[in-house]
Formats: C-alpha cells, structure tokens, sequence
C-alpha cells in the first residue's frame, strides 16, 4: 500500500467522497489526483480528505480548497463546498479570496528586487528611506512610570520583514499596543505614506532586532518599495510580480466583473457554526483602496498563488522568466533573525514567512484561515484556502499533516 500509484489513491479518493458525503446538496465536490507516485498510502489521503469535507459537512467552514505540487506536478485537488453558503455558489478555480497576511511574502519578493538590483541592502537603516524613523524613540518603564529611550540599533528593513522592528499590530495589553489600537494605522482613509511617518511618532514596544513582535513592518516595507522604485506599490507589484508570473487574479481590489466570484468571508457563531461577519469586513473592494498594505491588503486565487510558491521554489524562475535571483530567493527562505531573538525550537523566520531550521520549509498564512507551506528538501509545495476570521478550524494544518507523515518529515 505504501507506494500506489496515486491513480488508484484517486479512485479510492473519488469513492469515498460519493459514499461519505453528507450534504451533497449543499458541499458538492471536485477531487483530482494525478499519477504520481507520492509515497502516501491510500488509506491515509482518504482519511485526510474526509476530515477535510468534515469540517464542511460540520458548519464549521463554508468551503475548502487544497492543492499538493510535487516534484512540479499537481497530484492533488479538492474543491468542497461554497464560497456564498447562502446563494449555494461551489468553490471554483478563479473563486478569489482575501489572502491578508499572505500579501507578505509577496513584498518581500518585492524588497528583495530592489536588493538585486542594487537599490537597497537588508541591513539598511529604515531612516534612510524614511527620514522621520531617525528620531524614533523605544517605550521603557522607568520607576513604574512610561518613558522612553533612543533606539540602541537603529531599525532596519531586515528587522522590518521579520517582525523585529519593535512596531507591533496593537493587539496586546501594552502602552505601545493602546497607542496604536487608538490610531487604528490600517484605516482606509489615508495612504501608506501618512500611515509610514505617523507611525514614526509613536514610541517602539521594543529595541530593533531583540523581540519577536507581530505587527506593521511589513507595510513599513511596501512603502520602502514606492520610496525606492518610485512607483505606487500596486504598480510596483504589477509589473515585476503579477505580470511576468501571470498573477491575472491577484490585486489590491476585486474589480466589479470579477466581484461574483469573491468568496464571502465567515466567522463563528457560539456553537461554533459559521455565520457572515460584522460590518468589519463589509467595506468596498471594487476600486483600488486608497492604503495599499503590504502586509495584509490582497485578493487573488488559489492558481494565482501557486505561480508565486513555484517561483520561490524554483529558486525565483518559472517558465523560463527570473523574478528573483537565486541568492535573493536564498535570504526570503533561510533564517534571518539575529541572535538575540527567542524563538521555538527548530524553527526561525525568513523574510515575510516562518523556517523550518531543520527542513528548510517556508510557510506563511493569513487571517481568513489561507495558508501555504513551500518545502524544498521534497520538492513539494501545499496550498489551502477557505474564507474564516477568528475560527479554530485548522482544516490545512491537519492535511498537510498527513502529507508529512508520509513523507518521513
């Protein structure tokens, strides 16, 4: 059983999916599974595709779709269930989704373009692009009183795409944190660049390049990129990203003949069943939004993004056009924090995505539950994406799980 052609996993897959379905009125499905010898017994991908549709079946997601590459061949995909749960509208091939933080590998791959080109080193002073983050200062408590401090090591566009800058989200219980929670910098009614040099008057959580903090950095970056390129960051990204990769589908707003293949975006009720968000999520998408975020701001498909992971995969070329150099794809997916940082065992931070130290993985997701892991040593890479804010549901994770298991990882 350990190395079936994945052909007859596929029929098994195909099977399975016709006897166990529990809602077919409401979860159709689309599974497909190449001849390629994975490596993963057939029992085990049918256990993990039924756990997959479970979570749908259950009213806990409204939809999934997930895709294994290996060695440059998709050997597996599944659409289950509905990006408009309401209308019953299935999960499709173009059905474009909000990758939020996904958008972050994407500007580093934008960064570090600029760093083949000779136009910016990692180890810059943010200031220098930036001017108002020269006189930056550092929160420290003195005496149980809030104060302040010079910054030891000044910012850098490194820090930046590895959350060590000291800018946090504002989503703890800090002094910093409060501050930036009450300016709410990700509002849509400025541009990046106002947001860049308010920002700078606001005090760091922490000295550059000591802590780990999850937060704005990466948008400090995209306005690095307009600074340094002189393009609008949807320019930039559209003519050294989405053009020579053929992201056709991917941008900072949904234009208004693609807007019925937006998935909606769901979140969970008290018993843990999916219901449409607050107006939170409700605001407009059909023009090009006034703040383009770096870390957080895009839409595309599924496809889309496979082209981006098979770029970084192959070392920053895909069919025959280079994006990236090899050494800048090397930076974006090896370990670059410094030493003082603290981190779980065996794993690091790239630019813009978590390492594995000990495979070499880089993975990354977002905040509707979109995630992808791009792993080298197997030549392999997995996507998955449904549309869930604040949900416990790790319907990928568990997949990909399996896809590890049997691959020894």
């Amino acid at each position: 059983m350990k190395h079936l052609k994945s052909i007859t996993v596929g029929l098994a897959v195909l099977l399975m999916i016709a006897a166990c379905k529990t809602n077919s009125d409401t979860a159709k499905s689309s599974t497909s599974v190449k001849e390629v010898s994975l490596g993963i017994s057939s029992d085990s991908l049918i256990a993990a595709t039924k756990r997959l549709h479970q979570h749908v079946d259950e009213g806990k997601l409204p939809g999934t779709f997930m895709r294994v590459i290996k060695d440059g061949t998709v050997i597996y995909d599944d659409k289950y269930g509905q990006i408009d749960v309401a209308n019953g509208k299935p999960v499709q091939e173009n059905s474009l989704y909000r990758i939020f933080s996904m958008t972050k590998p994407i500007t580093a791959v934008a960064i570090m373009s600029l760093y083949d080109q000779g136009k910016l080193q990692l180890d810059d002073k943010v200031s220098k692009y930036i001017p108002e983050f020269a006189q930056t200062q550092v929160y420290k408590e003195v005496d149980g009183k809030h104060s302040t401090e010079p910054q030891k090591n000044e910012m850098t566009i490194r820090h930046l795409l590895t959350h060590t800058s000291g800018i946090p989200y504002g989503w703890e219980r800090s002094y910093t944190d409060s501050i930036y929670a009450t300016k709410q910098f990700m509002r849509q009614d400025w541009t990046i660049e106002d947001m860049a040099k308010d920002l700078a008057t606001v005090p760091l959580k922490y000295q550059p390049g000591t802590t780990y903090n999850y937060g704005l950095g990466v948008d400090i970056a995209g306005y690095i990129v307009e600074v340094v390129s002189g393009q609008k960051l949807d320019d930039y990204f559209n003519s050294v990203i989405f053009d020579p990769l053929q992201m056709d589908n991917t941008a900072f707003y949904v234009p208004k003949e693609k807007k019925d293949r937006m998935v909606v975006i769901y979140t969970h009720d008290e018993a843990g069943k999916i219901k449409t968000p607050d107006q939170s999520m409700a605001f407009e998408v059909t023009e090009p939004p006034k703040l383009l975020l770096g870390g957080a701001g895009l839409f595309s498909t599924l496809g889309d993004y496979e082209k981006f992971c098979r770029m970084l995969l192959n070392k920053g070329e895909l069919n025959g056009t280079r994006v990236l150099s090899e050494k800048a794809v090397q930076l974006i997916m090896t370990n670059q924090f410094g030493p003082e940082v603290e981190t779980q065992p065996g794993m690091g931070h790239g630019l813009s995505g978590t390492v594995n130290l000990e495979t070499g993985e880089y993975s990354w997701g977002g905040a509707a539950e979109t995630k992808f892991w791009i792993d080298p040593s197997n030549n392999l890479i997995v996507i998955g994406y449904t549309q869930l804010m604040g949900g416990k549901t790790d319907y990928a994770t568990e997949f990909k799980a399996t896809i590890d298991n049997s691959l020894g990882n």
